[in-house]
């Protein structure tokens, strides 16, 4: 049995469609959850909840925690530590190896330009503190050799289907499909890596099946040479077929436009990664299991195929 935590979400639903090529007993579990293959098994549960995250992970092989909490550190303070926390005990209880899906907040921001495993953890903005202290719990387990697990590390992500989590989907793509302007944070000027769903989901399913991938930090297939900000809005207009238009949001104006896109009412401590290349490697993964990520324009052209064609 393969189970998905956080089973509804955008890496949750790209990775249950590819779990079957390994497995046919998969369990999705979150509040509501619903099939993406025919046999899945379904099971609603409060993941804050112990007795709820013991009885998901019961019988489980392996447990993908790909769970996003509403994005607010004032939830995050509360949920993830606790969460983490009910995780690993169930699957060391039941003997279930731990694949976490994470991203980059807590790496050092001196060093976003050339981001690899060995990137220092240096966190600076709250969100980021939450997210070493984690990982932290994750690896301080595998180290005692209590938990068998591995962290699939994601930089910020884009992709068909994704509603409301994806910086890039909320403030380039769906501006430009109704008429608007884009929005790019405090500078167009500099590199910034996206990873593509797809891809992670395909790489997530891939560590979470090789016994020897697990103990390790792995940093998701991700294109290399990204665009800069501007470059990105060029790309994304040109394939919508819309003129380039865009804005660069100061924290005053990210504030602002909190009050109508709510993944935006918590950035302005996140800025600091739009005011320098974010470049994002994966030679690691890329080189060890002979995975090329996908382009950014083929992805770019698969997000305006699926969401934005009538």
């Amino acid at each position: 049995m393969q189970t998905i935590l956080g089973a509804g979400g955008a890496i949750g639903v790209e990775l249950a469609k590819i779990l079957p090529q390994y497995t046919k007993d998969i369990r999705l579990v979150s509040r509501n959850p619903k099939k993406v293959n025919p046999t899945d098994e379904l099971m609603a549960a409060d993941l804050l909840k112990l007795e709820d995250v013991m009885k998901a992970v019961k019988g489980s092989d392996v447990v993908y925690a790909t769970v996003g909490f509403p994005y607010s550190v004032k939830v995050w303070v509360e949920a993830w530590p606790t969460f983490i926390g009910h995780v690993i005990k169930a699957c060391e209880e039941f003997k279930a190896k731990l694949v976490f899906f994470d991203n980059i907040y807590m790496y050092d921001p001196a060093y976003l330009d050339g981001m690899t495993e060995e990137t220092p953890s240096n966190p600076v903005s709250k969100k980021g503190a939450i997210r070493a202290q984690i990982a932290d719990q994750i690896m301080t387990e595998v180290e005692a050799g209590r938990l068998k697990a591995l962290i699939a590390r994601s930089a910020d992500f884009y992709g068909p289907g994704i509603d409301k989590t994806s910086m890039l989907n909320e403030t380039v793509f769906k501006p430009f499909h109704t008429g608007k302007k884009a929005n790019w944070m405090s500078s167009v000027n500099f590199k910034h890596s996206f990873t593509y769903t797809p891809d992670a989901a395909k790489a997530t399913a891939i560590l979470g099946n090789t016994d020897g991938a697990y103990g390790q930090v792995w940093h998701l297939p991700t294109a290399p040479n990204p665009y800069t900000g501007k470059e990105w809005i060029e790309a994304i207009a040109e394939e919508m077929g819309v003129a380039p238009k865009y804005q660069v949001a100061s924290k005053f104006l990210v504030k602002i436009l909190g009050l109508f896109v709510p993944v935006m009412k918590e950035m302005p401590e996140m800025m600091y990664q739009y005011d320098r290349d974010y470049v994002f490697d994966s030679t690691k993964f890329e080189e060890h299991f002979d995975f090329t990520p996908t382009p950014y324009l083929d992805g770019i052209k698969a997000v305006v195929k699926a969401d934005f064609e009538k």
